[in-house]
């Protein structure tokens, strides 16, 4: 009779059998044994190449394809069991990386000033892949499985330089203050400041040259596990697009097997000086086509009423029987004609529900019906800013990654912030960081589908 699995090499040959070597009494294993490998340890086939190829020396080379699709837990090899296995020496080091998250890098070309950018890739059991790069800490590409496990990029960016380098719309860091500041001025300390007009006569962004086109210093702090974490600093000088104060800035990226991505902002300051971070993320869960049937719901009461320019009156009204209220599920499509808005559509910031000082709360929900996609935005931040692309050219749309064309209302984002034009409005939760203060601000973008 044929045994039903063997040794070869020092390692488990799957081809041979269907049951592995009983190794938990020699606590080689977890006791949760049906968290295995393919056929053997009851994972889907279809997830693994029907044959494994044998190297020389008798070690098993797995070839893989595109990520996994979403799956159910029980039927995945737990982190703790592939480290176990990894050990033991029964499984292949590349069989491992696809049942735990991980970062690689490689260089993803140079600027026209010969800076060089690297792209990391973080990716996760689940098929969530995010491609984050040193340039403006820019989540190049996020790709995020449906309600069938099919996995697209869910943000304009690309695969190429070129793209970044010419300005084109991508989920980047905003700094050192993201939104608007009036007629690029403000008091601090009695003492007038002016800084770069970027926007007509006023500020937006962090200026001409923001944080979005630095090339940041990056580091991997974690490579492997139940979640990665990619950290990225930067020094702002004292003087830079006119704000005072040498900013020290850390932004972390880190990407769990929960489908979340996490960015955490802190920064220090030798002067005063005022602080605003934010990712302005363009997302369309669908991955293509416009966010008009995207179903929001926004966790606010109340928000920052603005003049023609997008300027804050100072004023902070109520949501109540205003085309701007989603504190009920409602598509964009339902009410963007009616906002006021030229273009149409919106780009409002949210009072969000107050929490306690640091307390993560939800800040906002999006779904698009048809892939069952669904991103939970959290944060520590008072405000969210929904933006829909408004000012996408539909006669000269964006082309992001793969030759997908995004048009007016082609993506939305939630920029979680303070707010804007604080710097200005002493009745708004204050943006002035100090010396010997600590700025501490995290944001979750969550997936799920469904």
């Amino acid at each position: 009779m044929a045994s039903r699995g063997s040794l070869r090499g020092g390692k488990f040959n799957a081809d041979a059998g269907r049951r592995p070597p009983d190794l938990r009494s020699k606590g080689a294993l977890p006791s949760r044994w049906d968290y295995g490998l393919p056929s053997a340890f009851g994972l889907r086939s279809s997830v693994f190449p029907r044959k494994i190829p044998w190297q020389a020396g008798g070690a098993p080379r797995l070839v893989m394809g595109n990520p996994p699709p979403i799956m159910n837990r029980r039927r995945f090899i737990s982190s703790s069991a592939t480290a176990a296995l990894l050990g033991a020496g029964l499984v292949s080091q590349t069989l491992a990386a696809n049942t735990m998250t991980t970062i690689e890098s490689a260089p993803f070309g140079k600027l026209a000033d010969g800076r060089s950018v690297t792209r990391y890739t973080l990716s996760n059991r689940h098929g969530m892949v995010a491609k984050i790069l040193d340039l403006g800490c820019i989540i190049a590409e996020l790709h995020v499985p449906d309600r069938d496990g099919k996995s697209v990029n869910v943000v304009t960016g690309s695969d190429s330089l070129d793209y970044f380098a010419k300005g084109g719309p991508a989920a980047n860091i905003v700094g050192r203050f993201g939104n608007r500041i009036a007629l690029a001025k403000f008091t601090l300390d009695g003492k007038e400041v002016a800084v770069t007009q970027n926007s007509g006569k006023h500020h937006i962004h962090g200026g001409r040259i923001g944080f979005d086109k630095k090339v940041w210093t990056a580091r991997i702090v974690k490579q492997s596990g139940p979640e990665v974490v990619l950290e990225l600093r930067y020094r702002s000088a004292d003087g830079e697009e006119g704000f005072p104060g040498n900013l020290d800035v850390t932004v972390t990226y880190t990407l769990n097997d929960a489908n979340e991505l996490q960015i955490n902002y802190r920064a220090t300051t030798d002067k005063p000086t005022p602080v605003n971070l934010t990712n302005h993320a363009y997302f369309n869960l669908a991955g293509s086509g416009d966010i008009l049937g995207h179903v929001v719901t926004i966790h606010a009461d109340h928000f920052t009423k603005v003049d023609a320019d997008l300027i804050p009156t100072g004023e902070i009204a109520s949501l109540t029987e205003t085309d701007l209220d989603f504190r009920k599920p409602t598509s964009i499509g339902a009410r963007y004609l009616k906002t006021g808005l030229k273009p149409s559509g919106y780009d409002h910031n949210y009072v969000l529900r107050p929490k306690a000082a640091g307390e993560l709360g939800l800040a906002s929900r999006v779904t698009d019906p048809k892939s069952g996609r669904t991103m939970e935005v959290r944060t520590t931040e008072p405000g969210v800013q929904l933006y829909t692309a408004n000012h996408f050219s539909s006669d000269r749309p964006v082309v992001s990654l793969g030759g997908v064309s995004y048009g007016r209302h082609g993506a939305l984002c939630f920029e979680t912030q303070k707010f804007p034009d604080s710097v200005n409005h002493a009745n708004f939760p204050s943006c002035i960081l100090r010396p010997g203060e600590e700025l501490n601000s995290t944001t979750v973008f969550a997936f799920s589908a469904k």
